[in-house]
């Protein structure tokens, strides 16, 4: 780091539960800062986080709440990168002239490394695991973080010139990186579906943060996307640098087909061509390919209970994720002729349903609702169907009544298509809760 923050008032503001405000606080304490953190979650809320940084005594909190006064006599604010910069707080602490920005606009200002930028609006996750273990078995220093529950604040102090750093980065994320005109060198984008308009204010800008992942590019940079893709290709004919065009060897796609559903093949694609732009070897990409049965609460088969399969897909937030999801686990039912029930609903993100709901009738037996906006909306396209439509208040009882319904062999996924706020913290918390509930299902089911 080489600007000067000892002594300073450094506001963090959004302690959540993802680990970046705890990096964030972390590091300007331990640069000598003045840090306050505040959210306005509950103590409660916030346990997790607390203790994480319970160590440091010299940190002040303002929680359930936020006090304008710390806004405004702030040096420095590094927002949660979920708060828009038009939040009335943060507007007018900038219009005293108080610098706000988050923890990867500061990394991208500082890092002193070559960044490989990814984005997309699904297989993101995946996409950023993929390459990092790819460049992993060719460099020695290669780190990652970013929109993975891991703080790029975190990683920075360990970075030096020569290494890489594979960054997950959200549209949230990239609006911040675009008030410092930065782009990664080595940029991703995995696709482009409606997702997070109830924070953008439209389409049109959530297509215009995602685009700052190639935006700042100089004309030496590259960005990759997925061959086939219209709407990107159409998208990109507006990148400063050279777009590649990733396309899956033929050889490699039962391998992905059986490992993590044939709706990853893209995914797969585009980590292939950067680890081959990086001169990895086909040998140590192959390998890495084959040994990759996919993330946590991705598709995720957790248990078998009494002969029933439970999926976790809770970072299916989107209809199009639930959709895969369906589709995938169909065809595994199909094949031992059994059922498919699906555990959905949610908060609504001002996304379309039509095509959730058209699928959850074409494609599925039992579908479990949980409480919330989204659900109010998915509804009224369930009536008048074949398909079993139950209602639960919670998870557990989601769970429980699921199991009831299913048979030795049938498929329980919990695949939302829906956001987690209200009932949950986030989605992890979702994930969590349902492997929980799971688990105490098998637990009885033992001790019969």
């Amino acid at each position: 780091m080489d600007f000067d923050v000892k002594r300073k008032k450094v506001l963090i503001m959004g302690l959540g539960l993802h680990g970046g405000g705890v990096a964030s606080a972390e590091f300007f304490v331990r640069r000598g800062a003045r840090v306050t953190v505040t959210d306005v979650r509950s103590r409660r809320d916030l346990a997790p986080s607390l203790r994480a940084l319970a160590r440091f005594k010299n940190i002040r909190y303002v929680l359930g709440r936020h006090d304008e006064k710390d806004f405004l006599a702030a040096d420095l604010i590094i927002k949660n990168s979920g708060v828009r910069r038009d939040n009335p707080f943060l507007r007018k602490a900038i219009a005293r002239g108080v610098h706000a920005t988050s923890d990867v606009g500061i990394f991208f200002q500082t890092c002193p490394a070559r960044i490989i930028g990814i984005t997309g609006t699904r297989g993101k996750s995946t996409t950023t695991h993929l390459v990092w273990k790819m460049l992993s078995s060719k460099y020695p220093r290669v780190h990652y973080g970013g929109n993975i529950r891991r703080s790029v604040l975190g990683v920075l102090p360990k970075i030096k010139k020569d290494d890489l750093v594979v960054l997950e980065l959200s549209s949230f994320q990239l609006q911040d990186v675009a008030m410092g005109r930065k782009s990664p060198r080595v940029a991703v984008f995995t696709n482009l579906m409606r997702d997070h308009l109830n924070w953008h204010r439209d389409m049109r800008e959530y297509r215009e943060a995602k685009s700052v992942i190639f935006r700042y590019q100089r004309k030496d940079d590259v960005l990759f996307i997925p061959a086939g893709d219209k709407d990107l290709r159409a998208l990109a004919r507006s990148a400063p640098g050279r777009v590649r065009e990733a396309v899956l060897p033929r050889v490699l796609i039962p391998i992905v087909d059986q490992n993590l559903g044939e709706h990853y093949r893209s995914s797969v694609a585009l980590a292939y061509a950067v680890a081959q732009y990086f001169k990895v070897s086909d040998r140590a990409i192959t390998q890495v390919i084959r040994e990759f049965t996919g993330l946590e609460s991705r598709q995720e088969i957790i248990s078998s209970t009494g002969g029933v399969h439970f999926v976790n897909d809770t970072t299916a937030t989107i209809p199009d994720a639930a959709i895969a999801a369906i589709r995938r686990f169909r065809v595994l039912a199909d094949r031992h002729q059994r059922r498919l029930i699906l555990i959905a609903g949610g908060q609504d993100k001002k996304l379309k349903f039509a095509d959730f709901a058209r699928e959850i009738r074409k494609s599925t037996d039992t579908v479990v609702l949980l409480p919330g906006t989204g659900t109010d909306v998915l509804i009224p396209h369930l009536k008048n169907t074949r398909v079993s439509v139950q209602n639960a208040r919670n998870m557990q009882e989601a769970v429980k009544r699921a199991y009831t319904l299913a048979s030795s062999g049938d498929y329980v996924v919990l695949s939302p298509g829906c956001a987690s706020f209200g009932l949950f913290l986030n989605e992890f918390d979702r994930g969590a809760q349902f492997v929980k509930a799971v688990q105490k299902l098998k637990a009885k089911h033992a001790k019969r």
